[in-house]
């Protein structure tokens, strides 16, 4: 027997990454000839998969990491492991099936919703937001400059904050809006000067799209977005019962329940709740055109603040080395409360990175580590061999 043919089972043993299940019940088990195991073939992938898996089980046990991972290269999914706590006062752990608010992810989804509506000839993009609300009192405030944070508007979080923490208030987007034209608070920039990210923005796209398709924002949502893609655990936080067992709850660094305010019931911003997988194939139906066209997606991932040199922003996307074509990076990040969220997207090797956690940990958001183990040379020059 060949020295490589038995370190090529110890191998096999060793990087089966916590999948081992017992082949048999049995107490006394018959014993198995060394000759007859057939040893599998370590593949890149799998390597990639054990390397993953002692990253995040290790921050899982130090406290560092609770939540939910998928990474995907191509089509194929090439880690997957959810770890954690769902609802600590119901002993209750995370599963598939778990749901996270996605926090700032969620604009992705609102940006793509928008685009759709462009597709369709209902939303022209350089039209002022006053042309579909007329007593919208910014008024060369563009659609473009909603969906660039360019828009130079006073965020709705702050400007109508004593709102937010009466009792037992739940804002919509309407009272959010309304709220707005009756203050009229002065404008953070005029428009156009430069990027400043603000919530305020895709909470009035949310709804531009109710105003447009005639549906609302998590009807539209449904009926367009998650039934048709599949996301069988994607929802608004409208559509459940926030006590549902899948559905997380959030906490901080001390494992403290973190509170919901109004703001939490506002839409377009944030407040969208999924699964990684779900969001794995919302990611996929991108690569794929299913969604919007390849043209409608690029012009998402064009970076509109000449100001911003190392990163910038699209329509509803962060972009990374968008002067590089190969390792160009669309993503967004999400903190809201007791939720942290990354959704990072490689275009030029359709890759996708998705962290989800109900924990305010820093880990949700390394996903640097991840690139680090996928793009060293021998893993992925033969990942790409493979496809």
């Amino acid at each position: 027997m060949s020295k490589f043919f038995v370190l090529n089972i110890f191998l096999v043993m060793f990087l089966s990454c916590g999948n081992f299940t017992p082949a048999s019940s049995k107490i006394n088990p018959e014993p198995v000839k060394l000759a007859e195991i057939k040893a599998e073939p370590i593949t890149p992938q799998k390597i990639i998969a054990c390397k993953l898996d002692s990253i995040f089980t290790q921050l899982n046990k130090t406290g560092a990491f609770n939540g939910s991972i998928l990474v995907a290269k191509g089509g194929n999914i090439l880690y997957k492991k959810t770890m954690g706590i769902c609802n600590k006062d119901g002993n209750c752990p995370l599963n598939d099936s778990s749901m996270f608010q996605l926090a700032s992810v969620s604009k992705v989804i609102t940006a793509t919703a928008v685009l759709m509506l462009h597709e369709r000839e209902l939303i022209d993009l350089e039209k002022p937001f006053s042309f579909y609300f007329p007593d919208f009192p910014y008024e060369k405030v563009t659609v473009k400059q909603l969906l660039t944070h360019r828009s130079g508007l006073p965020n709705y979080i702050y400007a109508l904050h004593s709102q937010l923490y009466l009792p037992n208030y739940k804002m919509t987007n309407d009272e959010m809006y309304c709220s707005l034209v009756e203050k009229n608070p002065a404008p953070y920039l005029r428009p156009n000067r430069m990027f400043n990210y603000c919530n305020t923005n895709y909470a009035l796209l949310a709804l531009l799209v109710e105003r447009v398709s005639g549906k609302t924002f998590p009807r539209f949502l449904k009926e367009e977005i998650f039934v048709p893609l599949g996301m069988k655990h994607t929802a608004t936080i409208n559509d459940f019962d926030l006590n549902t067992k899948n559905i997380t709850k959030p906490y901080d660094e001390k494992w403290k329940t973190v509170d919901f305010d109004a703001s939490d019931y506002v839409l377009g911003d944030k407040s969208i709740y999924s699964t990684a997988y779900d969001l794995y194939l919302f990611s996929e139906a991108l690569y794929q055109n299913k969604i919007i066209k390849p043209e409608t997606q690029q012009l998402a991932y064009t970076p509109y603040s000449r100001e911003k040199k190392l990163s910038n922003y699209g329509f509803g996307w962060r972009i990374k080395d968008f002067r590089d074509s190969v390792k160009k990076e669309v993503f967004h990040n999400g903190w809201w409360h007791g939720y942290r969220s990354s959704f990072h997207r490689r275009l030029n090797d359709t890759l996708t990175i998705i962290i989800l956690s109900n924990q305010l940990n820093k880990a949700a958001y390394h996903t640097y580590k991840i690139y680090e183990i996928l793009d060293k040379s021998s893993f992925a020059d033969t990942l790409a061999d493979d496809e």
